[in-house]
């Protein structure tokens, strides 16, 4: 029993739960203060160094979030049981299949972002969109070319889904973790006591690693784990220090 049950469906509910989590938790780092000593990036850079507004970062948001909601409820409804009578697994079992659906995206959203990178042509003309964030922020965390949006993303979710054997209900839990994961990766901002800190070694300093000029080659996991950067020599270690100005700096241990 959930507490949507009867009013909205299954489907519905993993299709639009995930964006309405999105802005509610990118609007909660949008409007704390400006805790200057706990950024990755001095206020002054996402004015200087971010080549694209704030405005055109929410309208790309909002075209990728719009085409994810097409295909999610198009592949919901379209999988789910047509005796409506879908008995949710136990709790055990459900875990798990949030486990599998997230090293499959894992695993999707590594080698298609390595690509990205490697192929010039993708990456002047579709990934660096999203680079041009070079100092990010929560509500840019989903900015990408449309292209990659469906590539990596909504390709990269429907696979997963379908791969685990998830419900349409265990999918709302695991889509909106999703997405909270890569919010939290982009905002910019070391928290104390950040649980995604705490349990994973992909988090906020992890990811901003990758969105520095130094780093562009390295870090390409996301959201989850670091598996395939350490087995594929892509992984990149880094420490964070302080700025002398006030905050932190995620600083590359090693360099080219």
């Amino acid at each position: 029993m959930v507490f949507w049950e009867g009013y909205v469906s299954d489907e519905v509910m993993g299709t639009f739960a995930p964006i309405v989590v999105y802005w509610i938790y990118a609007g909660f780092y949008q409007l704390l203060p400006p805790l200057d000593n706990y950024r990755l990036h001095a206020k002054k850079d996402k004015e200087q160094k971010n080549l694209v507004p704030f405005s055109a970062v929410v309208k790309g948001v909002l075209l990728q979030q719009l085409l994810q909601a097409i295909v999610a409820l198009f592949l919901l409804t379209t999988t789910r049981n047509a005796s409506r009578d879908v008995v949710q697994p136990s709790i055990p079992r459900q875990a798990l299949q949030i486990l599998i659906a997230m090293f499959v995206m894992d695993t999707w959203q590594y080698f298609v972002h390595r690509y990205m990178h490697q192929n010039k042509f993708l990456y002047r003309h579709v990934h660096s969109q999203h680079h041009r964030l070079v100092a990010p922020y929560a509500v840019g965390a989903l900015y990408n070319h449309p292209i990659e949006g469906l590539l990596l993303d909504t390709v990269g979710g429907a696979i997963s889904y379908l791969v685990s054997g998830m419900t349409a209900r265990t999918a709302v839990v695991f889509f909106c973790f999703a997405v909270v994961k890569t919010v939290d990766d982009h905002c910019g901002l070391w928290l104390p006591g950040n649980i995604f800190h705490l349990l994973f070694q992909n988090n906020t300093a992890y990811h901003d690693i990758h969105h520095q000029l130094k780093g562009l080659k390295y870090n390409y996991s996301q959201p989850f784990f670091s598996i395939w950067d350490k087995v594929l020599g892509t992984y990149m270690p880094f420490d964070l220090v302080r700025r002398p100005e006030g905050g932190l700096e995620a600083r590359l241990l090693v360099k080219d």
